[in-house]
Parts: structure tokens; sequence; C-alpha cells
């Protein structure tokens, strides 16, 4: 009889005190869409709800040899790229995933905590540009990190497109803008690829929903497009199907009380229902 195979997914990324973000909010979203989860820790975070009061940063040879460690030995079928901290960790995780290469990359451009707090480093950013952006399938930055990435401010249509067309001409595959912080009552997210005529987007529409519980949505969001890969969707279904299911977490979530700041989207709501 043939063993059962998993199917896997990968997430590099820094720890969260709180268990709302970072690994912790990837690894729930790997099982709650059916994936085994493993994970290459960067930092770890002291945080809560209400804010980060202390970074450790992992020593990046110490991160490249977790990540050495996992794909040696075990078939991993996508991999989420989150919180990096620092430029060196940004380049050695970049030069080890070049030696394991056709795996799908989802890369969430985190670089500030739901509370404000920084977590990357500046210099990080244009690491992460030059070395991670060409390994990606997909990098799913906000309207603030675009800004950061791009030095446009996204008010109009054509900014937008322009934000995303400088995004992809850093050597991304795919750029999916999320629009939860726009203005207005709706939050559509916007994935752009190149085509034969300039751009090619796609709008995934949804509504803002009314809760201070949204600590770890951009994580949950990201991991949730990779195992989807993972599972073998292309990107337009996992990315619909990463949406239903972070807004329905986040609408599950609205009911709880956890903290006295922003607390977590809803990581199992389909299990707890049940």
């Amino acid at each position: 009889m043939k063993p059962h195979h998993y199917t896997t997914a990968l997430t590099i990324a820094g720890s969260d005190s709180g268990g709302g973000a970072g690994i912790q909010a990837d690894l729930k979203t790997f099982s709650a869409l059916g994936c085994y989860g493993m994970s290459v820790i960067t930092a770890v975070t002291a945080q809560n709800t209400r804010q980060v009061t202390g970074i450790h940063e992992l020593e990046p040879g110490f991160v490249e040899k977790q990540l050495r460690a996992v794909l040696d030995d075990i078939h991993v079928d996508a991999v989420k790229i989150g919180m990096l901290s620092s430029a060196d960790i940004v380049r050695r995780v970049a030069s080890c995933l070049k030696d394991y290469p056709s795996k799908p990359l989802v890369l969430d451009t985190v670089m500030v905590a739901k509370s404000g707090d920084k977590l990357l480093k500046d210099d990080a950013i244009a690491a992460m540009t030059e070395t991670l952006f060409p390994l990606a399938n997909v990098i799913t930055p906000n309207v603030a990190e675009t800004f950061e990435l791009t030095g446009i401010r996204i008010d109009s249509s054509d900014s937008l497109h322009a934000a995303a067309g400088r995004l992809l001409n850093m050597g991304a595959g795919h750029v999916l803008i999320k629009g939860g912080h726009m203005e207005g009552d709706e939050a559509n997210d916007y994935l752009f690829s190149h085509d034969n005529d300039g751009l090619e987007v796609e709008t995934f529409h949804g509504k803002k929903i009314n809760t201070a519980n949204k600590h770890g949505t951009g994580c949950t969001y990201a991991s949730a497009i990779a195992a989807c890969l993972a599972k073998g969707y292309n990107l337009r279904k996992a990315v619909a199907i990463a949406k239903d299911y972070t807004n329905h977490a986040i609408e599950a979530g609205a009911a709880y009380e956890l903290g006295k700041g922003h607390g977590p989207v809803h990581h199992f709501y389909q299990i707890w229902s049940a």
C-alpha cells in the first residue's frame, strides 16, 4: 500500500508571541486550508494586540540553516515569505531559495505591524526588491507598502496602474495590491501582470468589515494564497479562495474579544462552527 503524501507549505517569517500574525498565523492558515505547514523563523518578537515591545533578530546563518534543513529533507509545494527583518537575512534566504527552484513563492512585503512598529529595516527593502522580487510568483503589498516601494501614492486608477507597473518592472511575476486601506467602503484587491499590450489587471471585490480584530490579516491572506498554490490552483483561483477565506476569518473573529488592541482573525472558523 502506497503511503499518503501531504500537501506542504513553508513559511519564512517572524514569530508573534501574541499568536495573531507571523509564523503563528501562517501555520494556522496552512492547517485550516489542508496543508502540512513548516516554518523558518527569522526573528522573535515580543508583542501583543497593542504593540511590539521588542524584536530579537536571529543570526542570518541560523536562518539559512533552518531553511536548508527543511528543503534538504521535505518536499515543499509552496513557500510564503513574511517578516525578514534585515538585509543580511533577505540575502541569505534568496541565495538559499535559488538552490531549490520551481516552488511557487508568495512574498508578503511586510514592513510595519498593525500597531505601527517597523518590522523591516530600511536597508532590507532594497535587498528584498533586488533579490526576492525576481523569485516571487506574486508579491502582496498593501497601499502603504506600495508607496514605500514605489514612491507612488495610490489615489486614482492611474496611480494604481503606475505603481503596479513599477513593481512588475522590479521583477515580480505578479503583483497583488491590497486595497483594504483605500478610502470608501470597498476592500478590493487588484492582481496585475504583464501581457502583450501592457498591464493586465483582475479585480477581486470585497467590502470593509467594521472591526478592530484584523491583526494578522496580511499574513493570513498571503499564506492562504500559498496554500492554494500548493494544492495546484492557478494564481487567480488561489487569490479568489484566499480572499474569501480571509474575509470569513475576519467576520468570525469580529465576534470575539482578545486583548485590548487589534485582535486576531479567526483562522479556524470552519472547524469551530461545525
